[in-house]
């Protein structure tokens, strides 16, 4: 099982990222997929998860009405479009896959972890 984050870098307050997260070892859509963050210092924080299908979305409030979470199962990619980005979002994103039946919102939800992507907001 790989996860492999990407598409981070450095962003101006108010401007946009889209972030891929590229999956391989696995039968991509039997899973749902989460995007996860941790910022210098603080704990790892969750962003947005969505099903294995994509019928199924949800989103930290912090993020809500700013992020949008996507998936495409041809490509066995999820996606994190970030838009209206603030100097707070600043952290390293990690996707994960799902493996149990919990609320998404907690990391022990996840079972195999990507290498993260570094955002950093400049304000």
């Amino acid at each position: 099982v790989q996860l492999q984050a990407s598409g981070g870098g450095l962003v101006q307050a108010g401007g946009s990222l889209r972030l891929s997260c590229a999956a391989s070892g696995f039968t991509f859509d039997d899973y749902a997929i989460g995007w996860f963050r941790q910022a210098p210092g603080k704990e790892r924080e969750f962003v947005a998860y969505i099903s294995w299908g994509g019928g199924s979305t949800g989103y930290a409030d912090s993020v809500k009405g700013r992020f949008t979470i996507s998936r495409d199962n041809a490509k066995s990619t999820v996606y994190l479009q970030m838009n209206s980005l603030k100097p707070e979002d600043t952290a390293v994103y990690s996707c994960a896959r799902k493996e149990y039946t919990g609320a998404p919102f907690y990391t022990r939800e996840y079972a195999y972890w990507g290498q993260g992507t570094l955002v950093t907001v400049s304000s």
